[in-house]
């Protein structure tokens, strides 16, 4: 090899190398600039690319090096919405890609008093705000449609887990919410609620109850039992939890604690009082879990009418087929109450 010869290939390697190093700096070496491992980025519903630059230069070290890249990869014109994964140490090609790649977000919610606090819940998840959610929930077409109330429309929200991408409108998940409803309401717990004369919006209503009663999963069948023995009588449900419900949306605060419910409360005027009206609340008190449901659907057959709180089996309840029995386990509860000076 003449030398000549020997020196073009010496200054072609040269610039291959050369090339090469801009290449892998401008394309593969770390491009970020945040402390943590990883972060998500939300990407909003009609962004263009100066939004996606405005959104993520906080966590980007140079951002000639990112438009080169998006460029050339044609993300400029191609601006996905969503949440997107950065990972530190990512160059350039690694963030496009990224920003390609709409990642879900895990949600679970239980146990909400109230329809506002499940939009609350979910718009902070997602990208649709809370406002639009309540919108889309107490759609009137949609209710009557789907034969939900705006008092009962929380029953169509089983407390799980679900994966919904950030960017799915309140439309979309309100109507994801009512597949899973439908999934849940197979011909099995269908046929048990027809057994009882109800329709799953009444279970779902008294299973919020007995949610609401007691937190001891063995004992609900029994609660749900003495509840539908008293609808079976034509006797008021006389919940105490209702009543703790009356007073909330009376006061506008579900924030407060009320563990005891006055004899003055009773008679609180409100649709949601089960001792001044016969039969069930319009809608449900809470959120009631999937085991309370099917604590009501598969309820233990007794002749219990009444229950109180026990003071021996802290949790659980004392329960009778009179009155007059009820009464001895009540003043149990009610004196053990007093030594504790729990007044409200």
């Amino acid at each position: 090899m003449n030398k000549k010869l020997k020196t073009i290939l010496g200054i072609g390697t040269a610039l291959f190398l050369i090339v090469a190093t801009v290449v892998y700096v401008k394309f593969f070496s770390s491009n970020t600039k945040f402390s943590k491992e990883e972060l998500y980025v939300e990407i909003p519903t009609g962004s263009n690319y100066e939004d996606v630059k405005r959104i993520v230069s906080p966590y980007v070290e140079s951002m000639s090096g990112f438009d080169l890249m998006a460029g050339l990869r044609k993300y400029d014109d191609n601006v996905k919405s969503g949440r997107f994964l950065f990972k530190k140490g990512m160059g350039n090609f690694g963030l496009i890609a990224s920003l390609r790649r709409n990642l879900p977000v895990k949600i679970a919610f239980n146990n909400q008093e109230r329809l506002e606090n499940v939009a609350q819940r979910i718009g902070s998840e997602i990208e649709a705000d809370s406002l639009g959610l309540m919108t889309a929930f107490r759609d009137s077409v949609f209710l009557k449609k789907n034969g939900f109330t705006k008092e009962n429309v929380l029953c169509m929200f089983l407390p799980n887990s679900y994966e919904f991408y950030w960017n799915t409108s309140a439309e979309k998940f309100r109507d994801k919410m009512l597949d899973e409803y439908k999934k849940f309401w197979n011909k099995d717990r269908l046929a048990k609620a027809e057994e009882l004369g109800m329709t799953p919006e009444q279970v779902i209503t008294l299973a919020s109850i007995v949610h609401k009663e007691t937190v001891k999963k063995d004992e609900r069948p029994r609660v749900a039992g003495a509840y539908l023995n008293r609808i079976t009588q034509g006797m008021p449900l006389q919940a105490d939890p209702t009543v703790i419900y009356s007073l909330k949306l009376r006061d506008n605060d579900f924030d407060q604690v009320i563990k005891r419910v006055l004899y003055g409360d009773l008679t609180i005027s409100s649709a949601y009082n089960t001792y001044v009206n016969i039969g069930l609340p319009p809608g449900p008190i809470a959120q009631p879990d999937i085991n309370a449901i099917d604590a009501v659907l598969n309820a233990e057959k007794h002749d219990y009418i009444y229950f109180c709180a026990s003071v021996e089996r802290f949790g659980y309840h004392e329960f009778a087929s009179t009155y007059p029995q009820h009464q001895v386990n009540a003043k149990k509860y009610a004196d053990w109450l007093n030594t504790t000076g729990t007044n409200r």
